[in-house]
């Protein structure tokens, strides 16, 4: 499962804005698009969208997801505590 960088900050208890300047200023970020992909590829990646602009013909845009195991990943790079994960009660007897 992939979220976005504003279900990302939720989860860690943060702002959108708070996650990407934090992001940035450890340099993993570079603009709002992994700093270096090709290292953190196991934890961030590069959406592309294209959609069709009558005006302009085809365009594009490109936004960064965070993957599963990036959660945790990016908790331990910003030194922030995660939140506790609920316990799961259905298999309770």
């Amino acid at each position: 499962m992939e979220r976005t960088l504003a279900q990302t900050a939720a989860q860690l208890g943060l702002t959108r804005p708070k996650l990407i300047a934090l992001m940035r200023e450890k340099g993993l970020l570079k603009g709002n698009l992994p700093a270096d992909p090709k290292r953190d590829k196991a934890y961030l990646r590069v959406k592309d969208s294209p959609w069709y602009d009558e005006k302009y013909g085809l365009q594009y845009s490109q936004s960064t997801r965070v993957k599963q195991a990036g959660i945790r990943w990016l908790a331990e790079q910003l030194d922030i505590d995660l939140p506790a994960i609920p316990a799961d009660r259905r298999d309770v007897a």
